[in-house]
């Protein structure tokens, strides 16, 4: 009877000890400080030009969908959600409000990543 509850707390244990690393793991965002250049809507879909150092993308979303936003141009910050996440069936990324610490400020949008050729 004490082989069974011995591996249940040998389990517990590994456990308690993994399960925060895993978590933070999962926590980490790819976030990168953008600036979007201009915007316009066309047939009900947003577009954000925009900049990241030397590189250039759009973001796009719906009009229509919760989470789309007509943002100003202006400096933001851009979060790459890992694959399988988010509204559309692309590269997603959320903007945030840039913030003078390191935190993210308010999620403004979210929107379709499309890299320009």
């Amino acid at each position: 009877m004490k082989v069974p509850a011995i591996f249940f707390l040998i389990a517990l244990v590994l456990t308690l000890l993994f399960a925060p690393i895993a978590l933070s793991a999962q926590e980490q965002r790819d976030s990168q400080k953008i600036t979007i250049k201009s915007k316009e809507v066309n047939s009900g879909v947003v577009i954000l030009s925009v900049q990241n150092g030397k590189s250039s993308f759009d973001l796009q979303c719906n009009k229509d969908y919760v989470g789309c936003a007509v943002l100003d141009p202006g400096d933001y910050v851009m979060v790459r959600l890992p694959k399988n996440r988010g509204l559309y069936d692309c590269v997603n990324a959320e903007v945030y409000g840039k913030t003078a610490d390191t935190e993210l400020g308010d999620r403004l949008g979210q929107y379709c990543l499309i890299e320009k050729k």
